[in-house]
């Protein structure tokens, strides 16, 4: 799982399929979370997992206009495809992986 931050998160979403997890370590759906997103990093060989704290990167956050954590955002070569806010289950972040991704 590769850790983004202000140095790296510009080069990383440029290329490819990236999903990128904006979460807090103080947030507890973004902990229950956790784990799912994981799991399904290993299924999907294709994807690049990354998650970004956005205590520690408020600037990014805010440029995008996260208001709520988790949030999941998909890119495609730097182009963001779909936006999704709350806790999801595995099933239905493996729909939205394979129905923005396959």
């Amino acid at each position: 799982m590769l850790e983004l931050n202000k140095i790296n998160y510009k080069e990383v979403i440029s290329k490819g399929k990236v999903v990128v997890d904006y979460w807090a370590p103080w947030c507890g759906p973004c902990r229950a979370m956790a784990p799912i997103f994981e799991e399904l990093s290993k299924e999907f060989k294709k994807v690049k997992f990354t998650k970004l704290n956005v205590d520690e990167n408020q600037e990014i956050a805010s440029k995008l206009g996260i208001q709520g954590i988790p949030t999941l955002i998909l890119f495609k070569e730097g182009k963001e495809i779909k936006r999704r806010t709350g806790l999801l289950s595995k099933s239905a972040l493996k729909e939205l992986l394979e129905d923005n991704f396959s």
